[in-house]
């Protein structure tokens, strides 16, 4: 992959924001030309912009300008000075999955990740899962059964130690489907936040 494309990071893509945050976003797998390019999550694709545009407009991430949901994904880059603000964001796969699209034998491989990753963050409230993989990624984590608590977007889960809330992944395919809007997925955020203790607005 690095041969295809030299300038790019093509790493296990590291967290990003503090361990110290109350509210943890779990997203899906690094995507060819945004993560798996940039080394940071949700940095330089078309799912970039509504998250990211939706965590500033919640006072959750800074950055000068400010990140709004109708930028250009190019405009989002690693170096641009962007502040996570009491939320952290991980993914349920660590690297470029094959096809661009994760098989559960790799999203069960990189469950210890997101198991360290709940453990290591000790003010954890809230968690976001980001579509049906990162909500049983997870459960999974927590040793628990996917039928016990079923994936809804919108859908608030009480679990042990926290809140799972649950929302359609942030996709350019779901936003040019409709499947999700910005007032949807602000929706859910607003919510979390609010439950995280964090809310700005």
């Amino acid at each position: 992959m690095h041969e295809r494309y030299p300038t790019y990071a093509c790493l296990p893509v590291p967290s990003f924001g503090p361990l110290s945050a109350p509210l943890l976003v779990v997203g899906l797998a690094p995507g060819l030309h945004g993560a798996n390019a940039s080394n940071r999550p949700f940095t330089g694709d078309g799912a970039g912009p509504l998250l990211y545009g939706t965590l500033t407009a919640l006072g959750l991430a800074r950055r000068d300008p400010p990140v709004t949901v109708t930028d250009h994904p190019s405009g989002i880059t690693a170096g641009d000075g962007l502040e996570l603000l009491d939320c952290r964001i991980c993914n349920s796969v660590k690297c470029l999955p094959p096809g661009n699209k994760p098989l559960p034998a790799e999203v069960r491989a990189c469950n210890g990740f997101v198991r360290a990753e709940l453990a290591a963050m000790p003010r954890l409230k809230v968690v976001v899962a980001l579509g049906t993989v990162a909500h049983g990624a997870v459960l999974t984590a927590l040793g628990l059964k996917q039928a016990a608590v079923p994936f809804a977007h919108g859908a608030r889960h009480a679990l042990d130690g926290f809140t799972l809330f649950d929302s359609y992944h942030c996709s350019r395919y779901n936003q040019n489907t409709g499947r999700l809007t910005p007032a949807m997925f602000q929706a859910v955020f607003a919510q979390a936040a609010r439950e995280a203790g964090v809310a700005h607005s």
